[in-house]
């Protein structure tokens, strides 16, 4: 009896703000998402510290996951109609791997990124957790993974995960748009999933489906330079980089800095790629650490003795964000001392580390990146072009050429 209501119980709906009621496919997939690996993304914000920004942008990456599965699931559908053989194996496996795509994220996702380990990106992260999934789920973790990797011999499974028009984006261009209130990011997602199709193992788009996809990248520029790099943003972002940085310095120094178990682990180590293959407890640990870790740590440091630690913690908390200047070009380091002179000379500073407190960096906003991959429009005539080539707006060629501005970032 006990058995029975447990399986029941795993045939869910999920009532969603952007889609409305979503349905876990399967039992497998249920107990998948059930899993604390799964469950730890919803401690994980989806636009890290936008909401300094955009109050409502608090959604997190596990309501991400479940929106691009649920955008997947219908994809699958369509291609099956057009006569594409995609088999009920090969439809799970290709469901897990956009629910497990985003499972490698760290706290603030992007923003600590390359702070937390070092250079291991997301996705290679993704990859080391559906391994260890795959000793407790079995074999069908394993072809989730292979597509994943874009190791699988029907590639258009792996472009629908990841690729330029792939269902990650297109349920996070509406998902960002609905929770930050900027409506230049919502795009035609179901229009978009109606027109796709499969050439030669490739994923392409009809063309009939070519405006679609115009305002779809369009609508990514647009979230990009008015949320995802907003200049206020990309200072607050980059000051929790700086702090984290600093506590990092001052507890391999030997100071007192207060960090959750899991936090502290990555602060005392160096992570490397075979780090997380050949110790367990880098996994481990990195499935322990989630937003609330690093939240409470800015609040313990915001008294902490050591007043740059201090400054940049409390300054985040209070949201009393950085001065950023955007330019086109690379700001001079004789900027950089002046300002650093000025900031010492006002009293203020003159105890602290202004390395920490002023910085510069580069924004690379990519709307259409070629060199990663093309999206392909399937023309009438059985011809395959590149949307550049087939688009009449000619700012789609203009937006396939990334855009590099730079920043630099002071305290007031």
């Amino acid at each position: 009896m006990q058995a029975n209501r447990n399986r029941n119980n795993k045939k869910k709906i999920i009532n969603d703000p952007i889609y409305g009621f979503i349905s876990i496919p399967d039992e497998f997939i249920f107990d998948v998402i059930e899993h604390p690996y799964v469950q730890r993304l919803r401690r994980i914000s989806q636009l890290g510290l936008s909401h300094l920004v955009y109050p409502g942008a608090v959604h997190t990456r596990f309501q991400h996951v479940i929106g691009a599965m649920h955008l997947m699931g219908k994809a699958v559908t369509v291609l099956q109609k057009k006569g594409h053989e995609i088999t009920e194996l090969e439809k799970r496996a290709v469901l897990l791997a956009i629910l497990l795509h985003d499972i490698g994220h760290g706290p603030f996702s992007h923003a600590l990124e390359f702070d937390i380990v070092n250079s291991v990106s997301h996705e290679d992260i993704s990859s080391y957790f559906i391994k260890s999934l795959e000793k407790n789920f079995g074999s069908e973790l394993k072809l989730a993974l292979t597509i994943f990797e874009n190791q699988y011999s029907k590639p258009f499974l792996h472009q629908l995960v990841s690729s330029q028009l792939d269902m990650d984006r297109l349920d996070y261009l509406n998902r960002d748009s609905f929770f930050s209130g900027v409506s230049e990011g919502i795009i035609g997602s179901d229009r978009l999933i109606e027109m796709l199709e499969v050439n030669n193992g490739q994923l392409v788009i009809e063309e009939k489906g070519i405006y679609s996809v115009e305002k779809f990248i369009v609508a990514r520029r647009l979230m990009y330079w008015q949320v995802y790099l907003h200049k206020t943003v990309v200072s607050a972002e980059y000051m929790l980089i700086y702090a984290l940085r600093r506590a990092k310095t001052l507890l391999r120094n030997g100071h007192d800095v207060f960090a959750s178990p899991a936090l502290s682990f990555f602060l005392k180590k160096d992570v490397l790629h075979a780090d997380f293959a050949e110790d367990e407890a880098v996994l481990e640990n990195f499935a322990a650490l989630d937003d609330y870790d690093i939240l409470q740590s800015l609040k313990v440091w915001s008294r902490n003795t050591d007043l740059t630690l201090r400054f940049l913690s409390a300054s985040i908390i209070d949201r009393r964000l950085f001065k950023i200047e955007v330019s086109k070009e690379p700001f001079p380091q004789e900027k950089m001392n002046e300002i650093k002179k000025q900031l010492m000379a006002s009293g203020d500073f003159s105890e602290m580390d202004l390395d920490y407190l002023v910085f510069s960096d580069k924004l690379v906003n990519k709307a259409y990146n070629q060199e990663f991959q093309n999206i392909n429009l399937l023309l009438k005539s059985g011809e395959i072009v590149d949307l550049t080539e087939a688009s009449d707006n000619l700012n789609i060629s203009a937006l396939a050429r990334p855009v590099e501005k730079y920043f630099l970032c002071y305290p007031r």
